[in-house]
């Protein structure tokens, strides 16, 4: 069971998640804990992954809509 109690609005996108997360996280130059605790990583880390995983989901987000609206 997952200490994370998200829950996903499109369960099927996890996968595409997490390697967005490995993908910006390898870019930071920050390393991912391999055992998925994250109890040891700096919160100024954690918080770099996020922000740049959600600056990226709105930039997916605008290119779809741009299209859309063409």
């Amino acid at each position: 069971m997952s200490a994370n109690s998200n829950q996903l609005v499109v369960p099927q996108a996890t996968a595409a998640l997490d390697q967005l997360k490995y993908e910006v996280a390898q870019e930071l130059g920050i390393a991912i804990p391999q055992d998925g605790y994250y109890g040891n990583m700096a919160t100024r880390d954690a918080g770099s992954i996020g922000g740049s995983i959600t600056r990226r989901l709105v930039q997916i987000a605008e290119q779809s809509l741009a299209g859309q609206y063409k």
